[in-house]
């Protein structure tokens, strides 16, 4: 992760300084701000590189972009970009439509072409997780893309709020993988952006067909993360959740080498792993832990704890307590 902020800058110096640091993360565009808002100017941008992607979380003031025609002639690199309130609303404007966006809504910039967006003043601060990759990474016809732009897809319904999820999941635990897994999950990112995006254009046979499934896997894997507390969580509510056949979620991991149950308690072993190696869980039982990431029977935690890390979770935590006392 890559970190960039206005803190520790002069007032008179901040704005100035993110217009060039936004320019040379995303594409060169304009800024603007309101008077009364750019004396008192914050922000903060965390970027991830995910191979193909881009991923940045910003929280900040709000402001105005414009990319010009003139800006794009200077330099057009053909990215698209995606953007998501995580709090705040605003508007966007492309290819002659304007929307409003609010929270969970996602909206697509072509950056070849002009586009303006605003961030509303009714909030003192907004956050956004933005996203830049390659137009030529979404299989969906030039045309289509168009008609796309500057679109509200609501986050809070259809395929549109199982994408939002899965990508602003992606963002809350990002600095929990590997950078081999973060390269692993540009891949499902994009392919849930596209089944929203054909979703929106109501042409879901115009995505291939190993696309859709990778979505419906990814959004299947978010919903896994969501309730592993729940000891109950098993393939059969999975499948029920999604409206598909026991059958068919079991051939979705099959092709990924891997069982529905093992996925399940993996995810579980790994927060678990994580919770023992907490100073600030230290009081915390080891029953405890494990129920929480629903291990309902303690033996049989245990006994899955040591075939996958080969310590005891007593002897894991002793382990990692010794480790931090070093």
């Amino acid at each position: 992760m890559h970190t960039v902020s206005t803190n520790g800058l002069a007032a008179g110096e901040r704005f100035a300084f993110w217009h060039e640091v936004s320019s040379r993360t995303w594409v060169p565009y304009e800024l603007s701000c309101d008077p009364d808002l750019e004396t008192s100017f914050q922000a903060r941008m965390d970027i991830w590189d995910l191979g193909s992607l881009q991923v940045a979380l910003m929280t900040t003031t709000p402001y105005v972009i414009r990319r010009t025609a003139k800006l794009i002639r200077q330099d057009d690199p053909g990215l698209c970009k995606l953007g998501i309130a995580v709090d705040g609303a605003g508007n966007a404007t492309q290819n002659g439509r304007e929307t409003a966006f609010g929270v969970g809504d996602l909206v697509l910039y072509d950056t070849s072409r002009p586009y303006s967006a605003t961030l509303s003043t009714d909030s003192p601060v907004a956050r956004l997780l933005v996203l830049r990759f390659s137009r030529d990474l979404l299989p969906l016809p030039a045309r289509d893309l168009d008609r796309l732009t500057a679109v509200r897809i609501p986050g809070s319904q259809g395929v549109g709020a199982l994408t939002s999820t899965f990508l602003l999941q992606l963002a809350r635990h990002i600095g929990e993988y590997s950078p081999t897994d973060l390269a692993r999950l540009s891949t499902p990112a994009l392919e849930a952006l596209t089944a929203a995006l054909a979703h929106e254009l109501e042409a879901g046979d115009a995505v291939p067909l190993h696309t859709r499934r990778r979505a419906l896997l990814a959004q299947i894997h978010t919903f896994i993360q969501q309730n592993l507390s729940d000891p109950d969580l098993s393939p059969a509510s999975i499948a029920a959740a999604h409206h598909i056949s026991l059958r068919h979620l079991h051939n979705l991991f099959n092709e990924q080498g891997r069982t529905v149950a093992g996925w399940i308690r993996e995810r579980r072993l790994e927060h678990c792993r994580r919770d023992l190696a907490e100073p600030l869980l230290a009081t915390r039982r080891i029953s405890e832990i494990a129920a929480r990431w629903g291990f309902s029977r303690p033996q049989h935690f245990t006994q899955a704890f040591r075939d996958a890390y080969g310590l005891s979770p007593r002897q894991y935590r002793e382990e990692q307590y010794w480790r931090a006392r070093k």
